[in-house]
């Protein structure tokens, strides 16, 4: 397969950085890799055995790394599966099949069948979130409750800001260093340290990448209202890469149960959910418990 780095030496500095993240890991874990139609697929797993599941997709240009400060919170109420998507910049396969087919649905069936996953509750952030609305419209039977952070198929790809990109990554670390923050919106503040690094380990992978060429599918609206699970969506009004007010306002006309947060300061990144998502999810779990009870 085609390697999705620019050059060798870049792929190895990214990969030592992301095991430098890896043997930090905020809790007991397993590292797995799972074997797919689309080749291995990497999994950090965490939280107790006989806790309900909880698999997690980064965005596009990351991996498993951006979720190590919610995963003390998580893992304490969930089998946590961290899943690096093919593709990115993880350790599973470099393969991209097709976005605009089932490609991708069988690949999670794969990784769900060799994890011993049967349902679960799905979290994903921008192509992440896409790959979770992806899955759970074609099988919601296996999906419990969805989370998803300014996720891409729901509102438009806005192409705007690439003119105000392009130009700044020719003028050295600020230049880059200010690319980044208009993609990703202003840290806040209060944000962690553990967000912080994220953000220059997300630097260094911007650097040495290959990103995707290829348009996001947007899914119709009767996809979307297809989708009967508890759905939480968390999108960020200065979003310059998505329209998140497009994204809103369509998961309110199509998914009337959903709940949605637009929080009109945030950017594409947004963090500090860990408590809302925990809340959400086990809010959920709880009603699910009951169905099955009766």
């Amino acid at each position: 397969m085609t390697s999705v780095f620019k050059t060798a030496e870049g792929e190895r500095a990214v990969r030592e950085r992301y095991l430098e993240y890896l043997e930090h890991w905020p809790v007991p874990n397993e590292q797995l890799r799972v074997p797919s139609r689309e080749g291995e697929t990497f999994v950090i797993v965490s939280g107790p055995k006989d806790a309900p599941a909880l698999l997690l997709f980064h965005g596009s240009m990351a991996n498993s790394a951006m979720w190590m400060a919610d995963m003390p919170a998580w893992a304490a109420h969930f089998r946590v599966y961290a899943v690096d998507m093919i593709g990115e910049p993880g350790f599973s396969a470099p393969s991209r099949p097709p976005l605009d087919s089932d490609a991708h649905a069988l690949w999670l069936d794969d990784v769900m069948a060799g994890l011993g996953v049967s349902r679960t509750f799905l979290a994903g952030v921008s192509l992440g979130g896409w790959l979770a609305l992806d899955y759970a419209i074609r099988r919601p039977e296996r999906v419990a409750g969805l989370v998803v952070l300014c996720p891409g198929g729901v509102g438009r790809l806005k192409i705007g800001f690439l003119f105000r990109v392009l130009p700044l990554l020719l003028l050295g670390h600020w230049g880059k260093s200010k690319a980044t923050e208009i993609v990703l919106g202003r840290m806040p503040r209060s944000v962690s340290p553990e967000a912080r690094g994220f953000i220059d380990f997300f630097r260094l992978i911007h650097e040495n990448f290959r990103a995707r060429r290829v348009k996001l599918p947007i899914f119709t609206d009767e996809s979307l209202r297809a989708l009967k699970m508890p759905l939480l969506a968390i999108v960020g009004g200065r979003d310059v890469m998505i329209d998140s007010g497009e994204t809103r306002d369509r998961l309110k006309r199509n998914v009337d149960h959903a709940e949605i947060r637009y929080l009109p300061e945030a950017g594409h990144f947004i963090p500090g959910q860990t408590a809302a998502i925990l809340d959400f999810s086990e809010k959920a779990s709880r009603v699910l418990t009951q169905e099955i009870a009766r």
